[in-house]
């Protein structure tokens, strides 16, 4: 009787949680890619709404006010033998398809509203998903300005028998009427030619190919990748630079290989990983690093001996790394090291294993879901394997972790906001 007595008070107090507790991933929907079909997650039911097998080259992208999903295939049949990649949208209330150029790549949503860029070759193109028109020439990276109104764009360095040309960034101006645009350079004005060779210390570079630009939550900064001529040498080494959005300062930041430069939320604070060399000569010299704009006052966060392989902010003053002890690179996959995260706390200088996957397992790619206050990660074997991964999630200090989507690729989150 005693027994059966508490087990009813243990279930009535039990019931007010259970009453008011929601799904974790009610805010937050998931667009991925798995087995070369494209599928969602919402409401924590997983659907495939791509109905044949393709080669999805791209991640997945949520539009703004998250009815549809951009997302890049490359069709099992070629034009005349060349590979060619298709562009497409679907609504995920309707249910429908829509394709937005048969040869197009490098897709990305307008910021406030359902319109899409996309190169085709050098042509920076913008569709409002009923037809597409060519705004500029001559781009070979890209990105929309905040406002939506406008891009920074960026033209590669050349080889001329004189040495190489000066890659350059451009901004461009939108016309409202997107089918009255008569010129292809009316609207664009040249914001700043970059050297052709970087230095940071001892370190330089060719420049030739700027690209992944992201601006600082006030606007007036983008940071950027610079990378060098050839893919071999851009494994190797790479610069993280800051321009003013109105091009008056440039600066080098440091060298990187690992990932694009990311900004804190609200505060003019840049993270990324400094260190050259790629990860087969050795899991070292790969520091977490945030520089404080417009001081350039830079702080490193890896303690000696470790090295970060990938990261994630979570609010101005915290964010999380995937992290490894130092090691040389062994060809045996048992003898690599395998990551696991870290929370970091800046001003309070602390810094904390948050996760511990299970031997011969690492943990890659931390991504915070504020709405959820949620944190996600990728779990896989090793970083060199090619086996799909587990994308996992758990509160935000690591506590409660359990496998969220499993055999996932390439994915997108879009979180409702509270």
């Amino acid at each position: 009787m005693k027994k059966f007595f508490w087990f009813v008070l243990l279930l009535i107090l039990m019931l007010p949680n259970i009453a008011h507790a929601e799904p974790f991933d009610k805010n937050v929907k998931v667009a991925f890619i798995r087995d070369g079909f494209l599928w969602t997650k919402i409401n924590g039911k997983e659907q495939k709404v791509s109905n044949k097998a393709s080669k999805l080259s791209y991640q997945p992208q949520w539009s703004p006010d998250g009815k549809w999903i951009l997302y890049q295939i490359e069709p099992n049949k070629k034009k005349n033998s060349e590979t060619f990649t298709e562009i497409w949208v679907y609504n995920v209330y309707t249910k429908k398809h829509i394709k937005i150029t048969a040869d197009g790549y490098n897709p990305k949503w307008s910021p406030v509203e359902n319109l899409v860029a996309f190169k085709s070759g050098w042509v920076l193109n913008v569709s409002n998903l009923e037809h597409f028109y060519n705004i500029a020439l001559g781009v070979s990276d890209y990105t929309w300005f905040p406002d939506g109104k406008s891009f920074i764009t960026a033209s590669s360095a050349s080889l001329r028998p004189d040495g190489w040309t000066n890659p350059i960034l451009f901004t461009i101006v939108l016309e409202k009427d997107l089918s009255k645009i008569k010129s292809f350079t009316k609207n664009v004005k040249q914001l700043y030619t970059i050297p052709n060779e970087l230095k940071k210390g001892s370190i330089s570079m060719v420049a030739a190919d700027p690209g992944n630009f992201k601006f600082s939550p006030d606007g007036k900064w983008i940071s950027f990748i610079v990378s060098p001529p050839t893919a071999s040498w851009a494994m190797d080494s790479n610069m993280v630079c800051v321009i003013s959005s109105e091009g008056q300062n440039f600066e080098v930041l440091d060298e990187t290989i690992i990932g694009p430069s990311k900004w804190a939320y609200s505060q003019n604070l840049l993270g990324y990983i400094a260190g050259g060399g790629r990860i087969v000569l050795g899991f070292k010299n790969k520091d977490m690093k945030i520089t404080e704009m417009p001081a350039f006052k830079s702080t490193t966060l890896t303690p000696s001996h470790f090295a970060e392989l990938g990261f994630g902010w979570k609010d101005d003053n915290s964010l999380f790394v995937s992290r490894v002890k130092e090691a040389d690179w062994s060809n045996e996959a048992k003898n690599r090291p395998d990551p696991s995260l870290f929370l970091i706390k800046i001003k309070e200088q602390t810094q904390n294993q948050i996760t511990h996957p299970p031997k011969d397992f690492g943990d890659y790619q931390p991504q915070y879901l504020p709405a959820s206050n949620k944190l996600t990660w990728l779990r896989k074997r090793d970083i060199a394997d090619f086996q799909k991964p587990d994308l996992w999630i758990a509160d935000s200090n690591g506590q409660n972790p359990q496998v969220w989507i499993e055999n996932i690729d390439g994915y997108d989150f879009y979180e409702k906001k509270n």
